[in-house]
């Protein structure tokens, strides 16, 4: 069917396809005549006599038909639905392009720690490594050439620094334990010939001078033996050992020692005491040397307080300034106020005998003084 100005013309006889008139081929009608008898035809007149304002003209052609009529063929679009189509046509770009984006943003995320992820697995490995113990198994397969070079040569690695490790352990030991012996032969001869008569003052002086340095090498060689001997595990028999008990011995006898300090010893305790796994003279060791720390460092007319629950042990004393925990419990390691016969292997063996226990030991400034504390490692994590 075509619309030819205000005349419909059928390409062949037959129905309009939505009524029942039927039309001959050579017959044109006017829109009167089957105005109100056809709906597709009362549409198409209205459309075409009044096209809609936003229209847009495709195509105008003019023609003659075979009865010598001539007629003028006029096609028209709405630019209305033009835009619409067009805005629409837009949106989907926008959001097609923005699902793309998030597939593409997800897949990647995916593919890179698919490929990463022996790379993580690595690194938690390296984080479970600790000075003086054997290296965990690491299980990390992996098809990428450079992540397997990468974990066989940190596997390497970390032998040979446990290896090395366990030499540098042994030789300290076997060394200190040499030392012993000609350290406790000089240390007689020097007192035997403190004891001679025709040694002047001046000499006596001396005398004890050297007898004072060579004590603190016997102090450092039995300091540098013991910690040997606590990180090698020579000291294999434990029991159930109550620090309050051991605070109870100690206390009197180290407050007589520092009596001239005048510092103040506030003790708090509760019903239960705390209790560790642990060797018992390590265990005398071990609070022994935070409580004579702690003493040392203490100014004059200061504070201690040392308080015990069933799972820690807190010991505070006064001071002047923090420290660097990182530092504090490294060998050989002392503030600027270390005393000079102090061997700076205190603390280093107070938390290797810790790390024995499973216990930790840690340190912090709190309020204007020093806090050390001792906690089970299971009470820790918890």
């Amino acid at each position: 069917m075509t619309i030819i100005n205000e005349t419909i013309f059928y390409d062949k006889p037959g129905s309009c396809g939505t009524c029942p008139f039927f039309y001959n081929g050579s017959t044109h009608l006017r829109p009167g005549e089957v105005k109100g008898h056809c709906r597709m035809f009362d549409e198409m007149h209205k459309s075409y006599i009044n096209p809609p304002k936003r229209c847009q003209k495709i195509f105008n052609k003019a023609f003659r038909m075979p009865d010598g009529q001539f007629y003028e063929l006029e096609l028209m679009i709405s630019i209305l639905e033009r835009d619409d189509m067009v805005e629409a046509i837009l949106w989907y770009l926008g959001a097609l392009f923005l699902l793309f984006l998030i597939c593409t943003s997800i897949g990647t995320r995916l593919i890179l720690q698919s490929v990463f992820r022996p790379l993580h697995r690595l690194l938690n490995w390296l984080q479970q490594i600790q000075p003086g113990k054997e290296l965990p198994v690491l299980d990390n397969p992996t098809k990428i050439r450079e992540f397997q070079q990468l974990g066989d040569a940190a596997v390497d690695m970390g032998n040979r620094s446990y290896k090395a490790y366990e030499e540098q352990k042994q030789f300290i030991e076997n060394a200190s334990h040499e030392l012993q012996t000609p350290l406790a032969i000089v240390r007689g001869k020097i007192e035997l010939l403190a004891e001679n008569e025709s040694m002047t003052e001046e000499q006596l002086k001396e005398l004890d001078e050297i007898y004072t340095t060579l004590g603190r090498a016997v102090r450092l060689n039995k300091s540098l033996l013991l910690l040997s001997r606590i990180e090698n595990g020579q000291y294999t028999e434990t029991e159930d050992v109550s620090v309050d008990e051991v605070l109870d011995e100690l206390l009197p006898d180290l407050m007589d020692i520092y009596e001239g300090k005048k510092i103040h010893l506030v003790r708090t305790k509760e019903t239960e005491p705390f209790v560790i796994r642990c060797n018992l003279s390590l265990a005398q060791i071990l609070v022994s040397n935070l409580v004579k720390n702690s003493l040392v460092h203490n100014r004059e007319g200061g504070e201690l307080h040392i308080a015990t629950t069933p799972s820690s042990l807190t010991i505070m004393n006064s001071g002047e300034h923090p420290l660097d925990g990182e530092k504090l419990f490294r060998r050989f390691y002392r503030s600027i106020d270390g005393k000079k016969d102090s061997t700076g292997l205190g603390l280093a063996i107070a938390r290797s005998i810790a790390l024995s226990a499973s216990l930790s030991l840690t340190y912090k400034w709190q309020e204007g003084m020093h806090l050390f504390l001792l906690v089970k490692e299971s009470q820790k994590k918890s």
